[in-house]
């Protein structure tokens, strides 16, 4: 398995390295690296210590979703298992983290139909906290009102669904016509009954809280990098081009957003004027010290997982929901 992280993040980081080239010659190479000397690079301790404070206040949402489901685990256990999914966030939509319920499995023997939902959930509230914020600065900036409410509608849909069992279950019928999906329906109602708990109104509000409050920290690092370039509209200002820029990047389904994530932060920052050295080298500040200090810590996490729990046996997704089948039915035998 670790062969299979190690060729996908070569690949990334080959894209990446590609991709950020492509912008250090828009931005014109001297250029750019008298921006990075203009830098004051004694920062970044405390700009990782923030993007620190976002994991660690996601790792509290993952927790409490683990408890809502009554799935018990050791607190380093799932610090270890949490922090492993990072090496996934270059994954399209960081869906790539469903190897957290891989490794779940794997220490609790815990379906992983039943903790999927977890990652979907932590998704949908991540974005929907970004979306709130994004929406608000759209009106305030007048730009990008349309795909902020757009986008919006979209997630704001898919959680009305899930929440309510009126319009879930008869989706779940429905797919229960479907022959070659009949072996999975078992595994659909476990992974929905999870959603369902997690969707309810009191762990639904106090996640979003807890999801802002998250994304507030690398939005706070954010405006430190671009006040240091002498960009100063503002806190508020500030997180709205990261929370919009994550956005964008995040519904083009590219692993990790990557060039819509840096398009959109580079071209907001143009467009108020600024040198495109400042733009792009802000952007690759941004973007090392939140995703790419992600996929180091992953990548640390991984090792030290697999030198206490043995190498990841990781399968398809149908094998594991085959599985998942198989387990519920032994279960019940």
């Amino acid at each position: 398995m670790l062969k299979k992280i190690k060729k996908k993040l070569l690949i990334s980081i080959a894209l990446a390295g590609l991709l950020y080239l492509g912008f250090t010659i828009y931005a014109e190479t001297d250029q750019l690296l008298f921006a990075f000397k203009k830098f004051n690079w004694l920062l970044i301790p405390l700009i990782l210590g923030l993007t620190l404070l976002n994991y660690f206040a996601r790792f509290l949402k993952w927790q409490y979703y683990l408890s809502l489901l009554e799935i018990k685990i050791k607190i380093p256990d799932s610090i270890s298992i949490f922090l492993s999914g990072f090496v996934m966030s270059i994954t399209p939509g960081k869906m790539g983290e469903l190897l957290k319920s891989y490794l779940v499995k794997e220490v609790t023997n815990t379906p992983v139909s039943r903790t999927a939902p977890v990652i979907l959930l932590e998704r949908l509230t991540d974005f929907v906290s970004l979306i709130i914020i994004a929406i608000v600065g759209a009106y305030f900036f007048e730009f990008g009102k349309e795909i902020s409410v757009g986008i919006g509608i979209v997630f704001l849909s898919i959680i009305i669904i899930l929440s309510s069992r009126n319009l879930a279950i008869p989706v779940i019928k429905f797919l229960e016509r479907f022959k070659f999906l009949h072996k999975y329906i078992e595994s659909l109602h476990s992974a929905y009954d999870s959603s369902y708990k997690m969707l309810r109104l009191k762990p639904l509000i106090f996640m979003l809280l807890l999801s802002t409050v998250a994304w507030f920290f690398e939005c706070l690092g954010y405006h430190i990098i671009l006040s240091n370039f002498g960009i100063d509209f503002g806190l508020f200002w500030s997180s709205f081009v990261y929370a919009f820029s994550t956005i964008v990047g995040a519904v083009t389904m590219l692993p990790g957003g990557l060039g819509a994530t840096e398009g959109s932060l580079t071209f907001l920052v143009i467009q108020e004027g600024f040198s495109k050295e400042i733009a792009v080298a802000s952007t690759f500040i941004i973007r090392v010290v939140t995703l790419w200090f992600a996929v180091l810590i992953g990548v640390i996490s991984v090792t030290f997982y697999q030198i206490k729990f043995g190498k990841i046996p990781i399968e398809p997704a149908s094998q594991s929901l085959s599985a998942d089948r198989q387990d519920e039915t032994s279960n019940k035998l």
